[in-house]
């Protein structure tokens, strides 16, 4: 996930405090060695109303599955929206370790999203690019689900699918970023076969996290990249909305209002959210965040970003070795995804 504003934190190698995740899926888990790593990120909330992935047994969370899936709603009640699968998706990353960009974890979630994908039958596209990063070039890999409308006008929906880069813990990152991944999967298996006003892509963004320290420069490569090519080719012009997902499926949910996302978005969907009785979080606080929403913020593009980053409360776990299975809550995820579902429906109005 990623950045917000004051109270920074900075990870510099081996000598330096590292922030890291991890996650826990229903039985054993995948744990990482040690080495150096990752990520600067900062936090800040004003209210106004390559690597190594050797197998170790995970004591922690026994019966994580059960215990998150037992609140799932009735799809009925959430749109079609199916959070024990959702829950499922997020349980099937997590058991694949520690997924940072350019690993054989990531080759793996790159497989199984692409193969749900195609099992919902979604034409997908598939970038696959070299990032040059503090720690050598890797290879990353965006994947782009598009849905065709009547018009060229484009609703675009994403999430980044790496974790962070961690070497002196075992990261796994179930909400950070299993959750999003997860509920951008089912929105596709619910959207794919769906044809409306205007065109819906999905983004499954590669190399959000940093390599070593959060910047300009070490963070968003696959959000870049992304931006860069449609930017090029011209389609950047034809997206009237950017919904960002990112650490959405924790039990304790709530969304403050984004501060640098694009307020018509911001309030359509707070109002959505409110019509669907969802108030309680969907909140009238506000917080930053720096984010994949910022590489098409940054080309005129509509954009938002949905988090829950308040590492106080909700989110004490943000990279840490904690953010595991037993973290996420099937009626989170639901939530969630019934919200974009219907915010996506309410853009197809206009």
């Amino acid at each position: 996930m990623g950045l917000r504003g004051s109270e920074v934190r900075c990870d510099f190698g081996l000598h330096g405090r590292a922030e890291w995740k991890l996650s826990a899926q229903v039985a054993l888990f995948l744990c990482a060695g040690l080495f150096s790593l990752t990520g600067c990120k900062a936090n800040s909330d004003e209210a106004h109303g390559g690597a190594a992935n050797p197998a170790v047994a995970s004591a922690a969370a026994p019966g994580a599955g059960q215990a998150g899936a037992e609140d799932a709603p009735a799809p009925e009640s959430t749109g079609g929206f199916d959070s024990k699968l959702a829950f499922e998706h997020v349980a099937r990353q997590v058991g694949f370790g520690p997924r940072p960009s350019g690993s054989q974890a990531l080759a793996q979630t790159q497989d199984y999203i692409l193969t749900q994908l195609k099992s919902y039958g979604c034409t997908t596209e598939v970038d696959a690019f070299n990032a040059d990063t503090p720690i050598g070039r890797l290879p990353m890999k965006n994947i782009l689900v598009k849905i065709p409308g009547d018009d060229s006008s484009i609703i675009l929906l994403g999430t980044h699918y790496d974790s962070l880069l961690r070497h002196d813990i075992t990261f796994v990152g179930a909400d950070d970023s299993g959750s999003s991944t997860a509920v951008m999967l089912e929105l596709a298996r619910l959207l794919c076969a769906k044809h409306g006003k205007h065109a819906v892509w999905i983004a499954f963004f590669d190399g959000e996290e940093a390599m070593k320290s959060w910047s300009e420069t070490d963070s968003r490569y696959g959000s870049r990249q992304m931006a860069a090519r449609l930017a090029a080719s011209g389609d950047i012009a034809k997206i009237k909305a950017f919904l960002l997902a990112d650490m959405v499926g924790s039990r304790s949910l709530h969304f403050a209002r984004e501060e640098s996302s694009t307020k018509s978005l911001v309030d359509l969907m707070w109002a959505t959210a409110a019509r669907l009785g969802y108030s309680d979080l969907f909140v009238n606080t506000s917080s930053g965040a720096q984010d994949d929403h910022d590489s098409f913020l940054k080309r005129k593009v509509p954009s938002m970003d949905v988090i829950d980053f308040d590492r106080e409360q909700d989110v004490p776990f943000w990279h840490t070795a904690e953010d595991t299975l037993d973290k996420i809550s099937a009626r989170s995820l639901a939530i969630s995804g019934h919200v974009f579902l219907e915010t996506v429906k309410e853009l197809q109005k206009q």
